[in-house]
């Protein structure tokens, strides 16, 4: 089977296409962000029915929970940092 390079015939990237993909992209980040906006706002009655009434427990259920799980890595020093770490 005959394999050849096509990188020579390559053409350099322009990088005016980065900047207008990233463009895109925010674009239609944002798009999608108010599309999801309106569509909450509008049908907020609906959604709000299909939810039970102590979902707002929720809320204060998971503070708690994402310390614990979370920030596992606070305090816990073992004494074994060098010098050099002290820095």
């Amino acid at each position: 089977m005959n394999t050849h390079d096509h990188s020579a015939n390559e053409t350099p990237r322009d990088p005016s296409d980065d900047r207008t993909s990233r463009r895109v992209k925010w674009v239609f980040g944002g798009f999608a962000a108010f599309a999801l906006i309106l569509l909450a706002v509008e049908h907020r009655t609906h959604l709000l029915a299909w939810l039970p009434p102590w979902w707002p427990w929720l809320f204060l259920l998971a503070c708690p929970l994402m310390h614990v799980f979370m920030h596992g890595g606070h305090g816990s020093d073992d004494g074994t940092s060098s010098k050099a770490d002290d820095k």
